[in-house]
């Protein structure tokens, strides 16, 4: 999976990739050579993940602002 594919997909999408990795790492038919590619997919997952909940949890907090400064 390249960057940009991860780029363009939504927190939902990137959450549901990381749990079929899981699974895939979880099985015992797991292959041992492709480890270090799934590690290396679930920490790019990972990443895009956590900027969208920092992107927004911005938001939120700037609307809630905006919202405070209103009253």
């Amino acid at each position: 999976m390249t960057q940009q594919e991860i780029d363009k997909m939504s927190y939902s999408d990137a959450v549901a990739r990381l749990e079929r990795i899981v699974a895939d790492m979880q099985s015992p038919d797991c292959d041992i050579d492709r480890l270090a590619e799934y590690t290396s997919t679930a920490l790019q997952l990972l990443k895009h993940c956590k900027a969208k909940l920092h992107n927004t949890d911005e938001a939120v907090q700037k609307a809630l602002q905006a919202l405070a400064a209103d009253m």
